[in-house]
Parts: structure tokens; sequence; C-alpha cells
């Protein structure tokens, strides 16, 4: 029985038109991740670890975007006349090549996105124990995603909602909800409690804190998630658009992280390499103009061991 929505091939259409756009954005903010973090810095000085993560990012959002190409021109010039049922045939073919290398590719970029959220989480806290949860939750999503792409080479048949690929889907998808907003969750309180600190000391609020772009950036990744779970329960053919979508958006909501946090720690740089007598000017007015402050100069006021360790510099 065909799905409710969109036919496949107008789904696929369209989620290459949209990705494209979506993408063309992450370009954009991985440029300029890539420019904050390494502008005028020795290359000893270089956040490492935040350019290898981005890279990644680009990496694959640019090979899935590939593969979606690819995809279209297969089904719709290719084998437009050959393939048994037509476009709209091929687009539903589960056992397809480049259908299940868009899987993996979703897998890996979810993988990162969610290693990186965990790892955030574990520098501000410095517990394993909090950490642990979540990690588990990522172990099931790599290995829910892993027996996803397997069935999709192994099943009978090319209905993802209700075979038991389809079970692996939602599993996986779920998981990868629930890891974001519990990961993030963490992240954010424990920031908050240190914002509520640091506020007592300032002369002025800012408007945008650290705390507001992880908490944008956790909303704009678990608004498409819950669009793609939603798509699923309804059995809609929009979960394929909103399956390519979430590539792209897993770039920019961390892009949007990365290059906030560089600019304030460019911005912390700065004051700190002016003389005495006009730091307090410039303290003053960029605590105005740039209230965020680096997660490492948050925990250092509060004799947090943080402050001491390498890792307070690399990801967040």
């Amino acid at each position: 029985m065909a799905s409710p929505g969109i036919p496949l091939d107008t789904a696929a259409i369209m989620s290459s038109v949209l990705e494209g756009i979506l993408y063309g954005f992450s370009v954009l903010m991985f440029v300029g991740t890539i420019w904050i973090i390494t502008y005028k810095r020795r290359i000893r000085d270089i956040n490492r670890p935040a350019v290898a993560v981005a890279t990644l990012l680009f990496l694959l959002s640019t090979a899935h975007m590939v593969v979606g190409i690819i995809r279209i021109e297969d089904g719709l010039v290719k084998y437009r006349d050959t393939f048994p049922g037509g476009p709209a045939a091929f687009f539903a073919d589960v056992f397809e090549e480049t259908f299940v290398v868009k899987n993996v590719i979703i897998i890996l970029q979810t993988l990162l996105g969610d290693g990186v959220v965990i790892y955030r989480c574990y520098i501000v806290w410095q517990s394993v124990w909090i950490v642990i949860i979540p990690c588990m939750m990522w172990c099931g999503i790599a290995a829910f995603g892993g027996f996803a792409v397997y069935d999709f080479s192994q099943a009978s048949s090319n209905d993802v909602f209700t075979n038991r690929t389809g079970h692996l889907v939602a599993t996986f998808m779920t998981l990868t909800l629930a890891t974001n907003l519990l990961s993030s969750g963490l992240l954010a309180y424990r920031i908050w409690m240190s914002e509520r600190k640091v506020s007592r000391i300032r002369t002025t609020k800012g408007k945008m804190s650290l705390l507001r772009v992880l908490v944008d950036a956790a909303i704009l990744y678990s608004a498409a998630l819950c669009s793609s779970i939603m798509c699923f329960v309804l059995s809609n053919n929009g979960l394929y658009v909103m399956a390519d979508l979430n590539i792209p958006i897993i770039s920019i909501a961390f892009y949007m992280v990365f290059i906030r946090i560089a600019h304030s720690q460019q911005n912390q740089d700065y004051v700190t390499t002016v003389p005495r007598g006009t730091s307090e000017i410039i303290e003053q007015r960029n605590s105005q103009q740039y209230p965020m402050r680096s997660l490492d100069d948050i925990y250092r006021q509060y004799d947090s061991p943080l402050a001491d360790t390498p890792k307070a510099h690399t990801l967040v």
C-alpha cells in the first residue's frame, strides 16, 4: 500500500532542492567557523579539535549532497525508462546503492553531532558519571543505525514504515532525540548555574548569552528530529525529505556554537593584550557588546578544575 503524502520522486526532488539551500548556508557558516578559529592565530594556538569536527561535518554534508544528486540523476534520467515501475519505484527501492550510502552518511553525521554534545557536557561537568547515560544512548544510536542499514540491504519489503527496518529507524530517531535533549539539558543547566554566579558581578546583562546560543542550536536540531518522527508515525513520505534536511541542519546547529564561542574567545584574548589603563574601559564596553564568555573563562573565575585542563580549550 502506498504511503500517504507526496510521491517519492517528488519527495526526492524537493529534498534535494531544500537540502541544497541549507547546504549553501552551512558552507558559508563552515567558512566563517574556520576563519574565526584560525584568523591571526599561530598554528599551535589553533583549536584543532574544533577545526577537525567542523571539517568532518562539512565533508559529510558535501558527500551526502553529492550522493543525493547522483541518486536524482539515476532515478529521473539514467533509469527513468528501464527501471521497473519508473522513477517512483526507483526511489522506493531500499536496496538501491545510493539509498544505503545516504543512510550511512546520515548515521555518521548524527553520531558526530551527538558525540560533540556529549563531549561538551563532560567538559563542563568534569564528571564521567554525568555522561554515562548519554554515552550508553549514543552507543544505542550506533547499534540501531548499523542494524537499520544492514536490514535495508536484506529487507523483503520496500515499506520502511511497517517492517523490522522501520522499527529500527524509529528507535534510532527516538534515541537521537532523547540523547540530544538529555545532553543539551545537562549542558544548559550547568552553564545556567555558572551564569547565575557570573551575573552577580556584571554591571549589565548581556543580550546574547552562551546559554541562549546552545539552547537555540539544541532547539533547531530537536525540531528537525521531531518533524522526522512525526512523519514516521504518520507513515508519511515526508520522512525522506526531513532525513535529508537533518544533515545540513546538524552542521548549521554546531557551526552556530563554534562561531559564537570562538568569537567570544577572540574578544577575551584581545582584552588581555591591551595596557591595564585601557583594559577596564574595553572590558566594560565588551561586556555590553559581547557578553558571552568561553566556558573555561566562566569556570576559571570560580576555581573549577576545568580551567586547568587542556580539554577546556578544545571543542567547547
